[in-house]
């Protein structure tokens, strides 16, 4: 595979893929406008819903027809979001979907076929597929580098506004179905389908809302589990979130997540990795940048995405199981 800065030469000398947003209300409508903008490899054409950074709106309809645009980011309320990535599909574009893709297996079964029958690209946005500290401590674990893998366990948290509770209450899954996707997600491409999954969806914080804002699951494996936190009720939750993976040589500590900090502590030396415990430095990190580059190259046909189509239905399965949805 090419190197990113390879990827970005070769995609700024070629002319720019156009780019629609279908709605702008979710939380990373506008970082996502923001790297897109200043990705050379796309022109943004227009949005549905104007932003801090771009004002040139159309409607939906005219979105979707315009021969322009090769590729539509889907933004919009969670509720939406299988609808309007079925309309993306159906109008013939590549897609780039909000996380989460859709509120029951079915809705994002359907979004999976269409892409796969018309062989458009299909790229979900949960923000830290790209992270390179959570693949440092993914990719270690594959190559063997911690030995038997026991234990992953994630921590993903924040102080939800009290008027956003009611948007968020929503889905029966609460904090683990909007924000514990994003550490589930790579727990799952790491470890595989698990043969049980248990939640824990409970409401602890004051208010008459419904919304589960405290949050676990427990994913079983034959020789491992996964542990995942999230809590809508976390002061100061950056500095807090964490991916940890922990096996019979040693483990890998992602914490923070953001900026990203990574321990890793061997028994043995592995890999590029010596016994006991060491700081791995981490590049700079921006969330979306990387998402939008492969996205380009996968479109030019120089690379794939690293995510298939399989992998996000399991994802998908398992996220709703872990959400009792």
């Amino acid at each position: 595979m090419l190197s990113r800065r390879s990827l970005l030469l070769s995609l700024a000398a070629k002319p720019p893929i156009g780019i629609g947003f279908l709605g702008a209300s979710h939380s990373h409508a506008e970082g996502k406008m923001e790297a897109v903008l200043a990705n050379p490899a796309f022109h943004v054409v227009a949005s549905t819903e104007p932003t801090r950074n771009f004002k040139n709106v159309l409607s939906r309809q005219a979105l979707l027809q315009h021969p322009g645009i090769q590729v539509i980011a889907v933004e919009s309320a969670v509720r939406d979001h299988a609808r309007d990535g079925l309309a993306v599909l159906e109008a013939g574009k590549h897609l780039h979907l909000e996380k989460a893709p859709a509120g029951n297996k079915r809705d994002f079964e359907k979004i999976v076929s269409l892409a796969r029958r018309n062989n458009r690209l299909l790229q979900i946005g949960y923000m830290w597929r790209y992270h390179p500290g959570i693949n440092l401590a993914t990719d270690a674990a594959r190559q063997g580098w911690l030995g038997q893998v026991y234990l992953v366990r994630a921590s993903i948290g924040n102080l939800l506004a009290a008027d956003r509770r009611p948007e968020w209450a929503e889905f029966k899954g609460g904090n683990m179905f909007e924000l514990g996707c994003h550490v589930l997600d790579p727990v799952v491409r790491l470890l595989g389908a698990p043969r049980r999954v248990t939640p824990f969806l409970h409401k602890h914080g004051k208010g008459s809302d419904t919304l589960a804002d405290n949050t676990a699951a427990v994913l079983e494996y034959d020789s491992a589990m996964a542990i995942i936190h999230g809590s809508n009720l976390q002061p100061h939750s950056g500095k807090y979130r964490a991916f940890e993976v922990h096996g019979s040589n040693g483990a890998i500590i992602v914490n923070p997540i953001e900026p990203p900090a990574v321990t890793v502590d061997l028994d043995k030396p592995a890999g590029p990795y010596k016994a006991g415990s060491q700081q791995v430095p981490m590049p700079p990190y921006k969330r979306y940048v990387d998402d939008f580059i492969e996205l380009a190259a996968a479109i030019r046909g120089e690379a794939q995405l690293r995510v298939s189509y399989d992998e996000n239905l399991l994802v998908h399965d398992v996220l709703l199981r872990a959400s009792g949805m």
